[in-house]
């Protein structure tokens, strides 16, 4: 499958010669030549023109040349939903009339159709454009002074690791799509569910000498103690004027409940016990009426 063609990308080729079922295109001291389809051609295209196209191959794994423009190249990441599934591997929309192939080896998790998941575009051992959710070994660290403690991130879950926390890439500062940036949530910052492919953004909390990054989903405590406290009112609204567990309840309850840790809980409801909006009882909190307090 040896081609002096650019698979998985676009380049711009020359009109070599015209057929009933479209143009075949080549570039200069080749003789290796890409059908455009019929259906691709532009009005007004005759043989000499230059075209920019992309190319992959089809169904029947030929070169083929298109004019869309695909949603993820060769040596790219992007976020891609998944139309189909196998037992051989999943299929993902990349804006091309051939799905994009995912192999089942090269899935982090179990793709199943409506997923949208993080991948990278790569050549497999036949010259096939493939792509795979098992990102880490591509992913980069941060440049020197990319990223400083406090920044804002934003990225994508790749993986969820029960005892380390939640693994991001994160997108560079730059915008180039063929970097992201390894990225740690630790498992102590971690409060609700994540799953493969969900976005993620927060505040890097530190760039640790090897430029990977430790990431935080909560804001500093000044700013995340007012939306603890602001979620709390809104689940005891939910319970009707009351929060069936107070300070002695287990963090797992307060983490299912709030998505919160229970240091967390504690400090915003010390926010709102001082601002006379709610009554601490050993076993419930009470939202006190505008005119109790």
């Amino acid at each position: 499958m040896k081609t002096d063609f650019h698979i998985g990308q676009t380049e711009n080729l020359s009109v070599l010669r015209e057929t009933d079922f479209g143009v075949y295109l080549g570039k200069e001291g080749t003789e290796e030549s890409v059908l455009l389809p019929k259906k691709q051609v532009p009005s007004g295209l005759h043989i000499g023109d230059r075209i920019k196209v992309f190319l992959y191959r089809d169904s029947e794994d030929r070169l083929i040349a298109t004019t869309k423009e695909p949603l993820i190249r060769l040596g790219e990441f992007a976020r891609l939903r998944v139309k189909a599934a196998t037992k051989l591997g999943a299929f993902l929309d990349w804006g091309l009339e051939k799905d994009l192939f995912v192999p089942f080896r090269e899935q982090e998790e179990k793709l199943v159709p409506g997923d949208e998941v993080l991948v990278y575009l790569y050549l497999d051992r036949s010259g096939r454009l493939s792509a795979t959710t098992r990102i880490y070994s591509r992913l980069s660290p941060a440049r020197r002074g990319e990223f400083k403690e406090e920044d804002f991130f934003s990225g994508h879950v790749y993986r969820v690791e029960k005892n380390y926390g939640v693994f991001a890439a994160v997108e560079p500062k730059d915008g180039d799509p063929s970097r992201r940036i390894f990225g740690l949530i630790p498992k102590s910052q971690v409060f609700g569910k994540y799953r493969l492919g969900d976005p993620v953004t927060g505040r890097v909390v530190r760039v640790r000498e090897d430029g990977k990054l430790d990431l935080s989903v909560r804001e500093r405590d000044y700013l995340q103690i007012q939306k603890d406290a602001e979620t709390i009112l809104r689940k005891m609204d939910e319970y009707g004027g009351m929060l069936p567990f107070s300070e002695s309840a287990s963090p797992e309850i307060i983490r299912r409940e709030l998505a919160m840790s229970k240091n967390g809980f504690k400090k915003a409801l010390g926010s709102l016990l001082k601002a006379g909006k709610i009554r601490i009882g050993e076993n419930e909190v009470t939202l006190l009426q505008q005119d109790q307090r």
